[in-house]
């Protein structure tokens, strides 16, 4: 039996990026129960690739009770359904089992991740004050993607002047822009830039200088996203909601490795449920940007646990 429900968690506090704000995250929770166990996954339906709670719920709804996850691989297509579906097959698979995913998927024993923490779009002087705030974390994500970022990414620096810091533009920039911004994000020390211009049109990225290295997060989804990738990106970001499950992500890592990708391995804006199967993704990785949980003023129950060595495996008892 496939159950699926609706909900929503409080942010902390207002979440924007180049393409509007939040106060809230409205998530799917799937809940999968065979044989006197039950397995469950989240996902976000996220509006920039069309999806929305009712569709992702009808996507869900047109597949078998009893679907495995080979199955499901070719029943979907890459997107939050089936991430949701697939992340709860594993934890079903671990819970029957007796083992844990990670043991399962043949990885090694997880460990604790650094992650980014982000910091939303906002005037230069509340984001220089957010920096501040947050200066002790090891690495920061700075929203931005306007055409007026400049004095933004300088009161980030002023305010966390000894952090590592990425930068996502969310497909905010022209050409033009980001070739004006980049020596500058060399100069204040950004590691990586993120998506900086639109998916369907960064072409432009494989002629221009790329003096720091650039991620892929909107313009890559799964392994079908790779050919398309060449020459105009370093990095690529994996989102289990964007790949379609935990299955293909893993996937995905291999085949980016072995083309020479670097890794980057992000989130939307959920919970711990979304969060505890990504980790196993992120083992390794050069990037981890999995602080969901950190941003919500709620969580699940069993929550994971973030300290100064990062962000931890999941307990059993809430995923995996």
């Amino acid at each position: 039996m496939i159950d699926v429900l609706a909900e929503t968690f409080k942010l902390a506090q207002v979440f924007t990026i180049s393409r509007g704000s939040r106060t809230e995250t409205r998530v799917i929770t799937v809940r999968i129960a065979q044989g006197g166990v039950t397995g469950w996954g989240e996902c976000l339906p996220y509006a920039r690739y069309d999806e929305t709670l009712d569709s992702v719920a009808d996507q869900i709804a047109t597949l078998p009770a009893n679907v495995t996850r080979a199955q499901l691989q070719g029943l979907l297509p890459p997107g939050a359904a089936r991430n949701a579906v697939d992340c709860a097959l594993w934890d079903l698979e671990a819970k029957a089992s007796g083992k844990r995913v990670w043991e399962l998927a043949g990885l090694s024993a997880p460990r604790p991740e650094i992650t980014a923490y982000t910091l939303s779009l906002d005037t230069p002087e509340n984001m220089r004050t957010a920096a501040a705030k947050n200066a002790h974390r090891p690495l920061l994500k700075i929203k931005l993607g306007t055409p007026d970022d400049m004095p933004r990414l300088e009161a980030v620096r002023a305010g966390a002047p000894n952090t590592k810091i990425i930068v996502d533009a969310n497909e905010g920039w022209t050409a033009e822009v980001y070739s004006d911004l980049a020596p500058h994000l060399v100069r204040m020390g950004v590691a990586l830039v993120e998506q900086p211009l639109p998916a369907g049109a960064d072409d432009m990225l494989a002629e221009i200088a790329r003096p720091l290295p650039v991620c892929a997060d909107e313009s890559c989804h799964d392994r079908a996203s790779l050919p398309h990738l060449k020459g105009k990106y370093d990095v690529i970001n994996i989102k289990l909601d964007k790949t379609g499950g935990l299955t293909e992500a893993l996937e995905l890592k291999r085949a980016a490795r072995a083309e020479g990708y670097g890794l980057m391995v992000g989130c939307m804006v959920g919970t711990s449920l979304a969060m505890a199967p990504a980790l196993l993704v992120a083992q390794g990785a050069q990037f981890t940007d999995l602080d969901g949980p950190l941003l919500l003023a709620e969580d699940r129950e069993h929550p994971l646990r973030f300290d100064e060595a990062g962000v931890h495996p999941s307990d059993a008892t809430l995923w995996g």
